[in-house]
């Protein structure tokens, strides 16, 4: 499914219907904000956004809210027809990556420091431009031209995204650890389409041939490939094959050394849960891979090691 993010856009309804919908729903089932939040699950103020109109949900949060709700899959119709972003502006400078990503067939990326733009939660987003952007006005329309940008990647008809990200996205907080926690999980739902692939390059392993900067690689419907980068600010285009080929093999080169889409995603839940008790997660050491199998291979050692007894040192020894 094509969305429409252009002014004048065919949107069947409003997100203000959906919230209203989604309320009588809710009441009907006699249900509280509170209670349907705790079986989404959810925050109890993500519901309530919802239902004023002023938060915009993940197709996954109308599935489960009919399932919840037995509504026989009205919510989830309804979010498809909706054009949620009828109306964004992207900066001048990078309106020309936000028409690739509607068109384009597979999009291949390495990220480093903060989470793309394509796997952000809303708090994530708003935290990182109010580091930027002092006016909270401008920072609301860049959050929600980022947003719009991410329905294409989740629909049933969505193109290849493989992410490799490099560790330091899921250290370096934005916001608090509650966002954080929150990104993490959504990082974790969005794994599991069937379209996206998500792969961490694990921090402490400096023979890993990492690209000296985040880019993507990007290839259209009729066959053009583009290798894009950022500095501040500014979008860098290129499609000189020559430099395409480069970039795609230090790429493929490093996907196939960094974790698993599977092992990832342990990952993720390991730093997702250190963020759980809203403190920062605690900085690693060496290969994260290595010391995750040396945690398991002590706890099978004490499981099923023989018992050395250890010969104390008397009393002047």
């Amino acid at each position: 499914m094509n969305r429409r993010n252009a002014a004048g856009g065919t949107a069947a309804t409003t997100a203000a219907v959906f919230g209203e919908v989604l309320k009588h729903f809710r009441e009907a089932a006699g249900l509280t904000q509170e209670g349907l939040a705790r079986r989404i699950p959810c925050d109890r103020s993500h519901v309530a956004r919802v239902e004023a109109g002023t938060r915009v949900p993940q197709q996954d949060f109308a599935k489960k809210c009919d399932q919840q709700l037995n509504t026989g899959g009205v919510l989830s119709r309804m979010w498809e027809r909706i054009d949620w972003y009828a109306e964004v502006e992207h900066p001048d400078w990078f309106q020309r990556r936000a028409d690739m990503d509607a068109e384009l067939v597979s999009l291949h990326a390495y990220q480093t420091q903060v989470m793309p733009g394509l796997l952000q939660t809303e708090e994530y987003a708003r935290a990182l431009y109010c580091r930027r952007v002092a006016d909270t006005e401008e920072v609301e329309k860049l959050v929600k031209a980022r947003m719009s940008r991410q329905a294409r990647f989740l629909a049933p008809d969505a193109p290849l995204y493989v992410a490799a990200l490099d560790e330091s996205c899921l250290r370096n907080v934005m916001g608090n650890a509650a966002v954080m926690r929150d990104q993490c999980a959504h990082l974790l739902g969005v794994g599991r389409h069937p379209t996206i692939r998500i792969q961490i390059v694990p921090a402490g392993v400096p023979e890993l041939g990492r690209p000296d900067t985040s880019l993507s690689l990007i290839r259209l419907p009729d066959g053009h490939e583009w290798v894009y980068s950022e500095s501040l600010d500014r979008g860098h285009f290129t499609d000189d094959p020559a430099v395409f080929a480069r970039h795609r093999q230090t790429y493929d080169v490093l996907r196939a050394d960094i974790l698993s889409a599977h092992e990832s995603a342990a990952l993720i839940s390991d730093v997702m849960e250190g963020y759980g008790s809203h403190e920062q997660a605690r900085p690693q050491r060496g290969d994260v891979g290595e010391e995750q199998l040396q945690r398991s291979q002590r706890r099978r050692l004490r499981r099923s090691g023989p018992r050395i007894r250890r010969r104390r040192p008397r009393p002047g020894q």
